[in-house]
Order: structure tokens, then sequence, then C-alpha cells
């Protein structure tokens, strides 16, 4: 079993999400000691966003690519392999500006690969990724999950379960904490609220 664990927030040891990454792969392993661990660190090395290099790398006309598009194209094509051969993946994904970190959407961006992750049918998108579970450890300032408004205004749990479920994944786990910034005791009932969600998280195994 291969598991991918990656991280995106920018603050490093102060970060809540990266704690929580590090407790979700921590109990996997405990459960199932047969996994084995990647690690990725976007804030650290983050892919560079698209652009007409790293897009035409794909799907420029020419017969041959540039130097440029073909640097690009190989790295598109070791973060989509990275990902394919992944059996869980765990996210960990901040609210930054009611979305997730840019740096997170670029790596999403990269393994989003028409004939790798996706394709198109006559009925519409098909899904060639959904062998995977994937969990994303949601960290928020404030309260989003507990008014209509609030639901509203996140954009990172609900695009990442519509991307994943595009890949095909069906099987995506959610261990939030909010409420960080609103005061330290709700920062500690946020944490051993998603402490008890990773309990249950990591338990449940992953069809093979």
């Amino acid at each position: 079993m291969n598991l991918l664990h990656i991280d995106s927030s920018v603050l490093e040891a102060h970060s809540v999400s990266r704690q929580l990454t590090a407790e979700v792969v921590e109990g996997w392993r405990r459960a199932h000691p047969d996994a084995t661990v990647e690690y990725l660190d976007l804030a650290i090395d983050a892919p560079s966003h698209l652009d007409a290099h790293s897009l035409g790398a794909k799907t420029g006309p020419q017969a041959e690519p540039t130097a440029r598009q073909a640097q690009e194209n190989a790295l598109s094509e070791r973060l989509v392999s990275q990902f394919l051969a992944a059996d869980v993946v765990v996210v960990g994904a901040p609210l930054y500006n009611f979305s997730i970190p840019s740096q997170l959407k670029a790596w999403l961006d990269r393994v989003a690969q028409k004939g790798r992750t996706f394709s198109y049918g006559a009925s519409g998108p098909v899904g060639l990724a959904g062998d995977k579970t994937v969990i994303v450890v949601s960290t928020r300032g404030g309260m989003y999950s507990t008014t209509e408004g609030g639901r509203a205004a996140e954009h990172q749990e609900s695009y990442l379960k519509v991307i994943f479920g595009f890949f095909g994944i069906t099987d995506v786990r959610i261990v939030r904490a909010e409420g960080l910034n609103m005061g330290d005791a709700a920062k500690a009932a946020a944490i051993a609220s998603a402490r008890e969600e990773i309990a249950q998280v990591v338990q449940d195994p992953v069809e093979a």
C-alpha cells in the first residue's frame, strides 16, 4: 500500500494542517503497517502554474516539444505518476481567502491530465483514478460549516470534493478543524474534534 502525504501550508511549524496530516499518516501507518509513505511539501517544492509552455507540452502543434515544453511535461508526468501510484493520498488543505493555497491548486492542475486522471466519453467526463482513498485535512480560522452563508463562502472542501470526484475518486474523507483563530479554547476544541475524526478515518480499510 502506497500513501502520498501532501502538505501545502506556508506556516511551517505554526501550521495546524501540517500537525494534523502528520497525525493522520502516523495513525494510518499504525493501522496499516504495510504502508509506505512518500512526502510532497508544496510550500517548498511547488510546481509552476500552468502557462503556454506547460499546456503546449501536451497540446501544442509542434512535432517535437521545445526544451521548455519538455521540461514542463516532465514535471507534469512526475507529479501525475506519483499521484496515480498512491493508494491513499493525505492532503493538508488550509483555507486561504475562501479557497485552497495556490500551491495546491498548481499541483491539482498538473495531475488533471486527460487520459491519465480523466477522459471524455459519449456521456461526458469519466474519472480514471477512482481506486484511491483521499483524506483531506481541512483547517480554517473561522467557522464555515455551521451556517448557510459560511458554507456558500468556502471553496476549499467543496472544490476538493468536486475535483477528486472528477478524477473518479468516491472515497474522499474530510478531517476538519475550524474556528482556529477564534481563541485558545475554540482552537483546542477544534483540534480535539479533528483528532476524533482522524481516529475514525484511519481505521477504515482500503478496498483492494
